[in-house]
């Protein structure tokens, strides 16, 4: 529910806070008053006015605008916040959107309880809070999908519930034939190219290859061959001072033995460095582990030529397939794998039946997830088009008929049906397209009772009607105002309306009204909580402020208990 709503520097308005309770209320005023702004604020906060809209929608002269509101949470709207990671004060969710002009460019920022949140999260939003409907919504009518939206929500849950497992069997099937798709491009190109395939088979098998990091082992063996005389050498220096010593000094070893030698006679004078003689004992025994590897690692040295041509010949072998093909060895290696499975006798067929197959099974699935959902879209049509027409009767449209076609569509993530509601106001008219052959007055009531008959799956959402009966008779109009007031039992709602008939069925009543100061003009809006003022902005709806006038607008008052 909508609790308040404050404005800044919004269009006429200057400064303005409004509070709002549950039931209906009426927004009335003069032509050109500016009623239609708070609906228009209302719209903006929730993703509408951007661009040149919303530099049309902030106060003349002011660098800076502000639209705020606060609503009551609902069940879905704590299920979306938690989503969200969004916390929530004191059960209220307050959301504003700020405009700010700085040196000619207009930037705006949306809010929920102080933190700033993106237009895609307000989109999502705006569905859990408003609805918002103005005369003559042929466009939205227009939009694709938006007839068979609105089936789905009339549905409630139990439809709700069947378009999840369609969308999951539409991912499926469209992977499965993606797939697919994929595997007969690549085995027609594989037709048409067999030969020059066959022969690239042909290279890569004569290249054996194995290993993907085989190019590295060949370069770290080549180094060690094409060095084998340096190494050799080096092994030579070192096993010369471990063992042998240099320039007839002792070697390492001898020394490093002397030094055993010494510190065991010193133990046996002090046994406190028996810790000492252990070190050196490990170090003896290190030096000559070091001296028999460095022999094996000489030993295994090979400086042969041949081998060391041999080798590189590999190499500039690997290097060539490589630069020919545009791929590294492991990518090689992976295409000389696939190449065999589809060039082997059978393979590449076998390969595409199993593609078929669970491209088959996964269309299956779907079109008995889709089967399922039309069957429940055909129940939720017969009970909106007999809930319609009751609504409908009782506003001037006594001959109405209304009929909801579905018919067969491309599959999707919502289904396979195509959703169209028809329409005719007159006997011997056929039913037509709704958005082709209603009417403006037409239009409004349709979309007054569509709303009605969604109320019972909507509950936590706020209803707002610009308008919308405008250009109708009186006796309709006084159907349209009960209709509104029985929704308003189930809903907030709010409706800018010209009719006292409207007006005086609603629980809550705001005027608004101009005012130039000083040469500026400004927008007003005050509640009128007593009843003599009530009287008075009906008896000037109804056509000015006669006697026969404020008897009538006396008599409504009267009739509704206000």
């Amino acid at each position: 529910m909508l609790t308040g709503l404050r404005l800044s520097n919004i269009a006429l308005i200057e400064r303005l806070e409004l509070s709002f309770s549950e039931g209906f209320t009426v927004l009335t005023g003069e032509t050109g008053a500016g009623k239609s702004i708070l609906l228009d604020a209302l719209d903006a906060l929730l993703g509408g006015a951007q661009g040149s809209a919303g530099a049309r929608l902030l106060r003349r002269g002011a660098e800076r605008g502000t639209i705020e509101a606060s609503f009551s949470l609902s069940p879905p709207l704590q299920a979306w916040l938690q989503q969200q990671e969004l916390e929530v004060e004191e059960g209220e969710l307050l959301l504003s959107r700020e405009w700010r002009l700085t040196e000619e460019r207009l930037s705006s920022r949306n809010r929920l309880n102080g933190v700033v949140v993106s237009r895609a999260q307000i989109q999502e939003l705006r569905p859990l809070l408003l609805d918002l409907t103005v005369q003559g919504q042929t466009q939205q009518l227009a939009r694709p999908g938006q007839q068979r939206r609105w089936l789905d929500r009339f549905g409630g849950e139990g439809l709700s519930l069947l378009l999840t497992p369609v969308a999951a069997a539409w991912r499926q099937w469209k992977q499965a034939a993606a797939a697919l798709e994929q595997a007969r491009s690549d085995w027609d190109q594989l037709q048409q190219q067999r030969a020059a395939q066959e022969q690239l088979l042909a290279d890569l098998e004569a290249a054996q290859l194995q290993d993907p990091q085989e190019r590295q082992q060949l370069q770290n063996e080549e180094n060690r061959l094409a060095h084998g005389v340096r190494l050799q050498e080096g092994v030579m220096v070192l096993l010369g001072r471990l063992q042998e010593g240099a320039e007839q000094a002792p070697s390492v070893l001898d020394h490093l033995a002397a030094c055993e030698q010494e510190l065991l006679q010193m133990e046996a004078l002090d046994g406190g460095v028996s810790e000492l003689r252990s070190c050196c004992s490990d170090g003896l025994a290190a030096l000559q582990d070091l001296a028999r590897e460095l022999d094996r690692y000489g030993s295994g040295l090979d400086s042969d030529p041949e081998s060391l041509a041999e080798l590189q010949e590999r190499m500039a072998q690997l290097k060539a397939l490589e630069r020919r093909h545009g791929q590294e060895l492991a990518g090689l290696i992976a295409l000389r794998d696939r190449l065999r499975q589809q060039l082997a006798p059978g393979g590449g067929e076998a390969s595409l039946e199993a593609l078929e197959l669970a491209e088959q099974r996964a269309r299956q699935l779907r079109d008995q997830a889709n089967a399922s959902l039309s069957a429940a879209r055909r129940q939720a049509a017969a009970a909106l088009e007999q809930q319609l027409m009751q609504a409908l009767r009782p506003m001037g449209l006594a001959n109405v008929r209304f009929a909801v076609a579905i018919a067969p569509a491309p599959a999707g993530e919502e289904g396979a049906d195509a959703v169209q509601f028809q329409f005719s106001a007159n006997p011997g008219v056929p039913l037509a397209p709704l958005a082709e052959v209603a009417s403006g007055g037409e239009m409004s009531r349709f979309l007054l009772a569509l709303k009605t008959c969604l109320a019972a799956t909507d509950q936590h959402v706020t209803l707002l009607f610009d308008e919308i009966d405008t250009g109708v008779s009186g006796r309709v109009s006084g159907a349209m105002a009960e209709l509104l007031a029985r929704l308003a039992k189930q809903r907030q709602v709010f409706c800018v309306t010209h009719q006292p008939l409207v007006a005086a069925a609603a629980d809550h009543h705001f005027r608004v009204s101009k005012q130039v100061l000083e040469g500026v003009t400004h927008t007003r809006v005050s509640q009128l909580r007593d009843t003599q003022d009530r009287q008075a902005e009906l008896a000037e709806l109804a056509g000015g402020d006669s006697g026969e006038a404020s008897s009538y607008a006396a008599s409504l008052l009267d009739q509704y208990g206000r």
